[in-house]
């Protein structure tokens, strides 16, 4: 399995990492199967949050980690997401604190590896974000802190009273969703793509050794689908065939590779609880993309260079 670097810890961590939303549907059993075949793999790194499944994609999980001791939590990098709740966010200290217990109750465990905040709260203080995050902390309960879909002045508004370090941030990310790619290439300019829509986040996240976690990889944008074998891309398609038989791969392999091509470490969140197509993700390792190459698929996607 392909390594990065994991924010400011200085450690490695797989570049795929294993997205459990679409994993609420499984049975104890199922999940089992599903667990060894990612760690065989070299996919330790497992993504969670409350709401994937209500609950359940967590509930099972943990089920299945308890009921097999050959699954070893020390070897699992375990990560979760709260802030979600039914119509609105909430990043008050009470509910951090309370999502986080019953977090590790459903994955059966007594510490996450990493908790990030799921999307931007408008009612955010970030002196109760500190106290939780503290709390957390000093009980062993979360050991390290990020977020998901934050604009860089989001976090450095968070980090004026928090004092871990942020060291990841989840965020949209595919050959046809990179505007954040766009907006660095199509400088002074008036197309759609030079829009700076992020806050220059790709460039902030490089600047502060933040991993960027590239969430729905394979989508196109507004969750319309899957642009692999779409028939809205046939350009990037034909590209992406090309080279899946260069390389004698498939095309979400070659998908996959476009994103960890990028100098900025990224993670590949997979989200998938399809086995082969996990197995499809992690060969990306496989696949050393040139330059040409790279910006050819962009190009296909529809992207302009100026």
């Amino acid at each position: 399995m392909q390594k990065v670097m994991l924010g400011t810890t200085g450690r490695e961590m797989p570049a795929v990492v294993v997205g459990c939303m679409r994993l609420a549907g499984k049975n104890c059993d199922e999940m089992q199967r599903f667990i060894h075949a990612a760690q065989d793999l070299g996919a330790t790194y497992f993504d969670h949050a409350d709401i994937y499944g209500g609950g359940q994609s967590e509930s099972i999980f943990g089920q299945a980690m308890a009921a097999d001791p050959s699954i070893k939590r020390e070897e699992m990098f375990l990560q979760s997401k709260c802030g979600i709740r039914k119509g609105f966010f909430d990043f008050s200290k009470e509910y951090i604190l309370s999502s986080v217990d019953g977090i590790l109750q459903r994955l059966q465990t007594d510490y996450l590896d990493c908790l990030l905040l799921h999307r931007p709260d408008a009612l955010m203080e970030p002196e109760e974000v500190a106290a939780a995050f503290d709390q957390l902390e000093q009980s062993g309960k979360v050991r390290h802190f990020g977020v998901s879909n934050h604009s860089p002045m989001q976090m450095e508004l968070m980090k004026t009273c928090v004092k871990q370090p942020l060291i990841i941030n989840q965020l949209q990310f595919s050959i046809p969703v990179s505007n954040m790619v766009a907006a660095g290439l199509e400088v002074n300019m008036t197309t759609a793509g030079s829009f700076n829509r992020d806050g220059s986040v790709l460039d902030y996240s490089r600047l502060n050794k933040i991993t960027i976690q590239a969430w729905s990889p394979f989508q196109m944008e507004n969750w319309q689908g899957c642009f692999i074998d779409s028939d809205k891309f046939p350009e990037l398609n034909r590209e992406m065939a090309a080279l899946a038989e260069k390389f004698g791969v498939s095309k979400t392999t070659v998908a996959t590779a476009w994103i960890l091509r990028h100098p900025a470490n990224m993670q590949v969140v997979s989200g998938t609880a399809n086995e082969q197509r996990l197995a499809e993700i992690v060969a990306a390792e496989q696949v050393s993309l040139s330059r040409e190459e790279w910006y050819r698929l962009y190009l296909a996607a529809g992207h302009i260079l100026p």
